[in-house]
């Protein structure tokens, strides 16, 4: 038994299909299918049933699934330690981090890539949601966001500062000289909204499960940067957390008025797996850095 059979066997029977998953695995479909023809009669059984039109794993598919991601997962923490054992920090940091999280996070790129030149740095930007799933299967290090309202056993979440859910307007908004604001003050005015999925109108949204028919709506997305250009030279509001427009001039955030409104920013973990010395480096720069360290939780030290 080798890995590249376990890791062509998982990718299969992840996507259930043979084609994608050769693809996937950067093989051709008929060494990806040999491999796992190769696994199967070591093992004695059949792992997939395949017929013209599907691919379904067997029952000893089945058991096997979660034994060869922990094996492979294994091996790959032991490839890193052996790494670090270097004492030199090389290879590469896989970072996931939701739209909302971005602002805070530039300054420690830059640090981070001027101090450790042989370690590449892969930033992926999508909703929590699809990070925590990137997160479970090991394609990321680790993931900086906010704080979810779901629990996830296989995930460690370790807080790095407190934040609020935030009205974000320009200087010259009739709301710009509040120091915090309610429902009631939001309503009147025309809003562009984070679109579901995102941290911010998840958090909106458990705050105000009603409120949605009431608002002025303008436009919706999910990119934070657009968001706030058309907040910056217009007279819409938007709805995000206030570490946000951390380095957007032009910009307030002001806090809403609502129990439980804490957005904790957080880094996420994936539970008892081995943690890269790139990936520490990384998280104390970010939680030394001037955007974050006036509330850091120095939870590595």
């Amino acid at each position: 038994m080798e890995l590249r059979q376990l890791k062509y066997f998982v990718k299969t029977a992840e996507t259930l299909n043979f084609s994608e998953a050769a693809k996937a695995s950067f093989v051709t479909q008929s060494t990806l299918s040999q491999q796992i023809k190769q696994l199967e009669q070591e093992l004695d059984t059949a792992l997939f049933v395949r017929d013209s039109h599907s691919v379904v794993l067997t029952e000893s598919g089945a058991q096997l699934l979660p034994y060869a991601k922990q094996t492979l997962q294994c091996a790959g923490a032991c490839i890193d330690r052996v790494r670090d054992l270097k004492e030199m920090l090389s290879g590469s940091l896989n970072i996931g981090i939701t739209y909302s999280f971005a602002p805070i996070l530039t300054e420690t790129v830059l640090e981070f890539m001027k101090v450790h030149h042989r370690v590449k740095l892969n930033i992926c930007y999508k909703t929590m949601e699809e990070l925590i799933e990137m997160l479970k299967k090991r394609e990321l290090d680790f993931v900086l966001a906010f704080k979810p309202s779901a629990v996830h056993e296989e995930i460690e979440s370790h807080i790095l500062f407190d934040n609020n859910l935030s009205v974000i307007v320009n200087a010259h908004h009739p709301l710009a000289e509040k120091e915090s604001v309610t429902l009631a003050d939001i309503l009147p005015h025309g809003i562009a909204m984070p679109a579901k999925g995102l941290q911010a109108r998840n958090a909106f949204d458990m705050l105000f499960p009603d409120a949605e028919k009431s608002l002025s709506i303008r436009v919706e997305l999910n990119e934070v940067n657009v968001l706030l250009d058309i907040v910056h030279g217009s007279n819409l509001l938007t709805i995000l957390s206030d570490a946000t427009v951390h380095s957007f001039p032009g910009l307030k955030a002001i806090p809403i008025e609502v129990p439980r409104n804490t957005m904790e920013g957080c880094v996420h973990t994936l539970r008892k797996s081995y943690r890269k010395r790139a990936a520490e480096e990384f998280i104390m720069m970010l939680s030394e850095s001037v955007s974050v360290r006036k509330r850091a939780n120095y939870w590595l030290k």
